[in-house]
């Protein structure tokens, strides 16, 4: 399994902080070459899965493990995308990576499909787990306009039990895992992430 240098995924449970910690990266590092990304992603495809995800509108379990896995490909190597980046020495951050689907699409589809989809594609260097109990990481997005249907207890529960299952696996193909304790505050949560990233010299 290809392991790609720079390239760092931040993964966890909805409400966990990841999107809130990218953005004061954006802020911070603004000179550097570094790419901060998501999945799904702002491509017509990631537009399509969001609106999914989003929306009164369904398409069977198996249908969006395979969606995801098409934005993901064309992520990676379209022109530009995480692979060309990573190539040319710039660093890039990716909220959400292969260990969402197999986490999500893995409770909603079963494992086999989505271990299929994603077996080919690259690693990451680094992942970093956000960690929270699910009561506090929905209580911090209650207010949210506009939920997902993942956005449940239950739900939450299981997607929790599922990555601290799963990553001890991706430890032993060669990522380097780092869990982060996100019940902290945003400052708290910033400070540690940042060391994370000035260890990988970023």
């Amino acid at each position: 399994m290809t392991i790609l240098p720079n390239f760092i995924v931040f993964e966890g449970g909805d409400g966990s902080g990841r999107t809130t910690q990218l953005q004061l990266i954006a802020e911070y590092h603004t000179t550097k070459k570094l790419w901060i990304t998501a999945e799904p992603t702002d491509s017509p495809l990631g537009c399509f899965i969001r609106e999914l995800l989003h929306s009164e509108l369904t398409v069977q379990p198996e249908t969006l493990a395979m969606l995801f896995a098409a934005d993901r490909h064309e992520h990676l190597y379209a022109p530009n995308g995480i692979i060309e980046r990573c190539s040319r020495g710039e660093t890039v951050i990716c909220d959400r990576y292969i260990l969402s689907s197999l986490v999500y699409q893995g409770l909603t589809c079963g494992e086999s499909l989505p271990v299929s989809l994603n077996k080919n594609f690259p690693l990451p260097s680094l992942i970093v787990f956000f960690d929270i109990d699910p009561a506090q990481a929905l209580a911090r997005i209650g207010n949210r306009l506009v939920k997902d249907s993942y956005e449940q207890y239950a739900f939450q529960t299981q997607i929790r039990e599922r990555y601290r299952r799963l990553l001890p696996h991706y430890a032993k193909k060669g990522c380097c895992i780092t869990t982060v304790n996100a019940a902290e505050t945003v400052e708290e949560v910033q400070k540690t992430v940042q060391k994370l990233l000035n260890h990988a010299s970023i």
